[in-house]
């Protein structure tokens, strides 16, 4: 049994969870999102098999599975409560990703079993305690991903939410200051966005004006994914040229703008009284 490295939100947004598996030698996360709890998830290795411990208050059931196919591959075989099911499914060379979509509230049960165990792990796995946080610090560097990018873009394997991810987990956390502003932003950033997450899925235009709204910070990030931020200094120097044109792009133009077109009233009106 693993226990999660991320703790709830509201049932609304989706529950995110992040489950270690130790195996051969090597640790693969697992990534679950559902307005259900996955209590625990066990792996067997001789079956090649995970187990995923659900329990629900609701009746609809909807819920992402994330599994790095350096742990299981191949084709899939999935049992929901002992009974044959088929989900959605879809891959890259690094994950399978799974939409798991089922009636019934309470104790439920998933099982995933593959034809393939432990093939190319390298690329999605570490050494078991090799640079190893403490929990409490991973938890809150790592967050439970980018729930208003999810939200907008209807999945975490949208490639706006996987360049995100990408930018935390090859950039910002492998620097002592990038995992620093990662604990203090994620502090920040949860504390209001499951509501925002929540508003995109109840209300459609509010999510399209959201996504519109974040395109450009999307795309302003997305440039860091294209430098090399191997110091301390090039991490602080890219990142606050980030934050600086943000503060640009939403800030100083619309402030400009509103000053500039505030003036030009002005003088229409002042022309108005001199004609």
């Amino acid at each position: 049994m693993f226990t999660s490295a991320f703790g709830a939100l509201s049932d609304a947004t989706g529950l995110v969870k992040r489950f270690d598996i130790e195996t051969g030698g090597l640790v693969f996360e697992i990534i679950t999102t559902s307005n259900f709890d996955v209590q625990k998830v066990e792996f067997d290795k001789d079956k090649k098999q995970l187990t995923f411990y659900i329990v629900s208050s609701l009746e609809n059931n909807l819920g992402e599975l994330i599994i790095p196919k350096g742990l299981l591959s191949g084709n899939f075989t999935f049992y929901l409560n002992d009974q044959e099911y088929q989900p959605k499914t879809q891959s890259n060379d690094r994950i399978a990703f799974i939409t798991l979509n089922f009636t019934g509230s309470g104790n439920n049960k998933v099982d995933v079993i593959a034809t393939n165990y432990l093939e190319n792990p390298d690329e999605v796995a570490k050494p078991v305690n090799t640079e190893k946080e403490s929990e409490d610090k991973k938890s809150q560097s790592e967050g439970g991903g980018c729930l208003i990018a999810t939200a907008a873009f209807d999945s975490e394997l949208a490639p706006q939410v996987q360049h995100l991810r990408e930018l935390r987990d090859s950039k910002l956390l492998q620097t002592k200051s990038g995992s620093d502003f990662m604990i203090t932003f994620n502090n920040f950033y949860y504390s209001f966005s499951p509501q925002i997450a929540d508003l995109e899925r109840e209300y459609p235009l509010f999510k399209e004006t959201v996504k519109i709204v974040i395109t450009p910070l999307l795309l302003s990030i997305s440039l860091l994914n294209s430098v090399e931020m191997d110091s301390e200094i090039e991490v602080i120097g890219y990142g606050t040229s980030i934050i600086l044109l943000n503060l640009g792009m939403y800030f100083a133009a619309p402030t400009l703008m509103v000053v500039r077109l505030s003036k030009r009233r002005k003088n229409q009106r002042l022309g108005l009284l001199l004609l």
